[in-house]
């Protein structure tokens, strides 16, 4: 148990969600409390999510309280605000290791806990998946509501209102909660409108609004068409009062709200009222981003996804030096000269390195929000008409985007760039944040060309070439971090592979990326125990230079490393390109076979056989003990 949960009075003796029924309101509020106290201390030490989390607290405690998990299921968009939810159900104990290997992760995951509804990492699925789960409950005669907590930001994502459309004509019961933590109750709302949201939150009158409906219809001969009128009138009045609300009913939604989001009393009523429909509800809350811990309701952004920080000062460390910045600095070198370069970002300029570059060039700078599929289709707009647009976006991300990749930039040869950030092994997000699936789709789609530097001055070299020597779609993928050791004295270059020849070598291991560092180094172990191996370098993994396939013909081994996914990936390009020619030798790949859960980089690597043991086992088996 951490210091901080030994700390707390509450939270400590909850170990199910039925406990915090038993609490009483002001039992409640101080748990709430303790919540985020715990909150702080942990994400400080481990890294994650902190303002999302922080600011769900009384939601998802009345979510607890109100509602019967896991017969009751709960859907957490994005997912990275489900800290709290973790907390009550069984999970307080090991919070600790939150985003640890073996931990608890920091995303929803039902091999977890039964109380993980269902696997979510990306944004704006909650609503589709809350729809068929409250689907099937109705279609097999189940108990249970299920509910969809959303935020403002992940309704930028068009799935986000295809789930809208379809769930809204359901009779199913279910509740979307929308955390909307981009307005001020206060202001937005004023006094007479919250006023109705509280009122429509009882549940004393929604039945009564049911019995006068009904009453109303029933009156001979004037009954329905009176009670048509009375809805239109009603209607316009909350057209003037509640901007938000008519969308959602329009869907098909009774909407709740807005209802403040930290006062737990409002809702308990608002989760009250919206079971008693039994029918889909939009339920609205406000909250405030990053609650309680002062310095991160100063400045969110910063505590939204943090490595850790001081808690008394609230000081993130600074970041060092990596691709990421790496890439954004020379963009902006390159806007200044070319005035056609221009940049978009899926509501992540800060991870993928694109603050300066908004900062510079505001004009050039497009920030689409979570939808990465319109981002492909607007940068091939945006090249169609003279442009030189780049998409920066993670690896992870990216698979969302892969029908536009396909259809409206590649077919037409529209001339987009697409910088892929946190390419290959991930880490602490686990298995729905892992880069290890671009490689082997950009594989399948004619005429892109996708490039993998190993350091910093290779990304700088990759970009220019990517915006100026490809026609069509263009990629450049790069880890998350920074350069591994082991690049000593060597200097990169335009050429799109190097092959390193070892006298006397009949073994050729080939790979690309990150880890073309790690590969030396293991090339100069072997030559040390006297078994030469030749290295071929991978710099433009697609298309595969001809001179790459004929280069290893000669030799009797060809070992391929490779880290990404196997299927689909350069190895098994590359080895069949190789049969295509006739190779006789023996040719091995080590890649990745499977999702990669929360785990460090370097861990995740050595799981798949990639780090220094795993590849001079892999390459002196094949040499045999006793030699070559």
């Amino acid at each position: 148990m951490s210091d901080a949960l030994s700390n707390t009075k509450y939270l400590k003796a909850i170990r199910s969600p039925a406990d915090i029924k038993a609490l009483s309101m002001g039992e409640l509020e101080a748990l709430c409390g303790e919540i985020r106290e715990v909150l702080v201390d942990t994400v400080s030490e481990t890294g994650g999510h902190l303002s999302s989390n922080l600011g769900i607290v009384e939601v998802t405690v009345a979510m607890h309280r109100e509602f019967a998990s896991p017969t009751d299921q709960f859907v957490w968009d994005v997912g990275h605000q489900c800290y709290v939810h973790k907390l009550l159900t069984g999970r307080a104990e090991r919070f600790s290791t939150l985003r640890q290997e073996g931990g608890v992760s920091g995303f929803p995951l039902p091999s977890e806990s039964e109380h993980d509804a269902f696997v979510v990492g990306h944004s704006s699925t909650s609503i589709s998946a809350a729809n068929g789960m409250a689907k099937a409950k109705s279609m097999l005669g189940e108990d249970g509501y299920v509910v969809a907590v959303i935020g403002d930001g992940a309704l930028t994502g068009g799935l986000a209102y295809e789930g809208l459309s379809n769930a809204g004509r359901s009779k199913d019961r279910l509740i979307v909660v929308l955390n909307d933590n981009g307005m001020s109750i206060s202001r937005n709302v004023g006094f007479v409108a919250r006023h109705l949201a509280a009122l429509r939150a009882r549940p004393h009158y929604v039945r009564f609004k049911n019995r006068v409906s009904n009453a109303v219809a029933a009156i001979p001969l004037v009954g329905t068409p009176l009670r048509n009128k009375l809805l239109h009138w009603k209607t316009e009045l909350k057209k003037m009062l509640y901007s938000r609300s008519s969308f959602f009913e329009e869907m098909g939604f009774n909407y709740i709200g807005p209802l403040d989001g930290h006062d737990l009393g409002d809702l308990l009523k608002g989760f009250q009222a919206a079971k008693k429909l039994d029918r889909p509800v939009l339920m609205h809350v406000a909250t405030v981003k990053g609650k309680g811990y002062p310095f991160a309701e100063k400045d969110p952004g910063v505590y939204h996804g943090v490595s850790g920080f001081d808690v008394e000062t609230g000081r993130v460390p600074p970041s060092s030096e990596c691709f990421s910045s790496v890439f954004g600095g020379e963009l902006c070198a390159l806007a200044k000269e070319d005035v056609r370069i221009c940049a978009i970002s899926a509501a992540m300029k800060n991870g993928t390195g694109l603050l300066r570059f908004s900062q510079q060039f505001p004009k050039r700078f497009f920030d689409v929000g979570i939808a990465e599929e319109h981002a492909v289709t607007f940068a091939a707009g945006l090249a169609h008409d003279g442009a030189l647009p780049v998409f920066a976006v993670y690896s992870t991300f990216l698979q969302r985007s892969y029908d536009q990749i396909l259809n409206d930039a590649a077919i037409g040869k529209e001339h987009i760039v697409l910088a892929v950030d946190r390419a290959g092994i991930v880490g602490d997000d686990g298995e729905t944040h892992q880069g290890i699936f671009d490689v082997a789709f950009l594989n399948t789609v004619p005429g892109v060309a996708v490039y993998s530097p190993s350091c910093f001055e290779e990304l700088r070299i990759n970009l220019k070439q990517a915006l100026y020597d490809e026609e069509g779609v263009a990629a450049v993928r790069y880890p998350r971090g920074g350069e591994l050791p082991g690049l000593e004295g060597w200097r990169p270059d335009y050429r799109p592979y190097t092959l390193w020849e070892e006298p006397g070598a009949d073994t050729l291991l080939v790979t690309y990326g990150r880890i073309y560092a790690t590969v030396r180094q293991a090339a100069r172990r072997l030559q040390e125990e006297g078994r030469p191996v030749s290295v071929l370098k991978l710099t433009r993994i697609k298309p595969l230079e001809a001179e790459c396939i004929r280069a290893a013909l000669p030799y009797k081994r060809v070992v391929f490393l490779e880290e990404g996914i196997r299927s689909g990936g350069v190895c098994e390009r590359f080895g069949a390109r190789l049969m295509a020619a006739s190779y006789r030798g023996l040719y091995q790949t080590a890649a990745i076979d499977t999702f990669v859960p929360v785990c460090k980089p370097e861990r995740g690597l050595a799981a798949n056989g990639l780090d220094m043991e795993g590849i001079l086992s892999l390459v002196q088996r094949r040499m045999g003990d006793g030699g070559q």
